[in-house]
């Protein structure tokens, strides 16, 4: 399958980056006890800046397939992306079968793959863009979970704001491709929200 990462060196990668990361950025991550040890599963959410996908890549200790546009694999750091197994999307096309392709078969081999149904960043003054249906139709067609996230705050040095928050898996298996779509979007945005409003009890974010 194209797009596999060598895993040593994802293992090797992931410690060093993710250490790198934490240190520069200080991000507060919360709940990632969500994401699965084993087993597919998608982990969905916002997208508001280009580091997202490392930003969640470093809160598991698994590999992580990241969805990612095709121009982050061409560009200086595409030997990163594609080391790490990023599967790359073009925004542009009406469809990308090569890339859900990809996608379901890592998912099908219990492997964890990294979307945001927003397709691409949100520049807008909207909370959150639209969701395309490619997260919930991946998760229906390989039987996965989803774990939903939201990220706050600003990449900047040392960030006194930059916050991840995880929700418990969501089963959207017996759901169709608007409900579990629906589903999604409403539990991403109330993350959004709680994390804006700066609700930190475990009790708090949705469940």
């Amino acid at each position: 399958m194209k797009n596999t990462p060598n895993v040593t060196l994802y293992k090797i990668i992931r410690p060093i980056f993710s250490l790198l990361f934490k240190l520069y950025y200080n991000p507060t991550i919360l709940h990632k006890e969500y994401i699965p040890q084993k087993g597919s599963a998608l982990v969905a959410g916002n997208h508001k800046h280009a580091l997202d996908p490392i930003f969640v890549g470093v809160c598991t200790n698994r590999v992580l397939h990241s969805l990612a546009k095709k121009e982050l694999h061409e560009g200086k750091m595409g030997f990163f992306f594609r080391a790490v197994g990023s599967i790359p999307v073009d925004l542009q096309a009406e469809s990308n079968k090569e890339a859900t392709a990809s996608a379901i078969k890592v998912l099908s081999n219990g492997g964890l793959i990294g979307i945001s149904p927003e397709a691409k960043r949100n520049y807008t003054k909207e909370l959150l863009l639209p969701f395309k249906f490619g997260a919930v139709s991946m998760a229906k067609k390989s039987n996965s979970v989803i774990v939903p996230y939201a990220i706050t705050g600003d990449y900047k040095f040392r960030s006194k704001n930059l916050k991840i928050v995880f929700g418990k898996a969501i089963n959207v298996s017996n759901m169709n491709l608007e409900e579990a779509n629906e589903l999604l979007y409403k539990t991403v945005k109330i993350l959004l929200l709680q994390s804006l409003e700066g609700k930190k009890e475990h009790g708090e974010y949705i469940q």
